[in-house]
């Protein structure tokens, strides 16, 4: 006979074992509702508002922006927030990201010597950041200010190749792979 069968009580759990079957719950749920909040921060914000800016040539930001047009396409809502230009589509409604510059961004630090680079109008763009389900960034290399550009899925190449011609009146400058 066992010591509960011989005393006629139920077996007591320990409070360790309480507290951990307890907390076990309470801590995967938190996990969920932190995963489910940071992810969709990290989904709200396109790669290029988090590079960093660089103070060379900033000056010639002004009008370059200027130059830009009210519309690309099917992105006609310009919107200018200092050196930041971003265009919305309504054929994406509230869902989809928006075409944005932004102007002053600091040099990649991936780019290298044996970086892939596209040539657009004379003007060399490095791709720094891709996500086949919402876009890809580009940065200038070639020109100073850098310039960044995000590029929504399937909202084609014609702004990249209008603005191409447009940074292409900025100041040439070597490609600086950051030795």
């Amino acid at each position: 006979m066992t010591e509960s069968e011989q005393t006629g009580r139920e077996p007591r759990l320990s409070p360790a074992l309480i507290a951990t079957l307890v907390a076990i719950p309470v801590m995967v749920l938190a996990g969920f509702i932190a995963f489910a909040v940071l992810r969709s921060d990290r989904a709200s914000t396109l790669p290029i508002e988090g590079y960093s800016t660089s103070s060379e040539n900033a000056d010639l930001c002004g009008p370059l922006i200027a130059k830009l047009p009210e519309s690309f396409d099917d992105y006609r809502h310009k919107k200018v927030d200092g050196n930041t230009v971003t265009w919305t589509s309504n054929k994406n409604g509230d869902s989809g990201d928006p075409l944005m510059l932004r102007c002053g961004v600091a040099r990649p630090k991936d780019l290298a010597p044996t970086s892939a680079l596209q040539v657009i109008n004379a003007v060399q763009w490095f791709m720094t950041d891709s996500d086949t389900s919402r876009g890809q960034a580009f940065v200038v290399v070639d020109r100073r200010p850098y310039v960044a550009v995000w590029v929504p899925v399937g909202s084609g190449n014609g702004a990249l190749t209008d603005i191409s011609g447009l940074v292409a009146g900025l100041p040439e400058a070597p490609l600086d792979f950051g030795h």
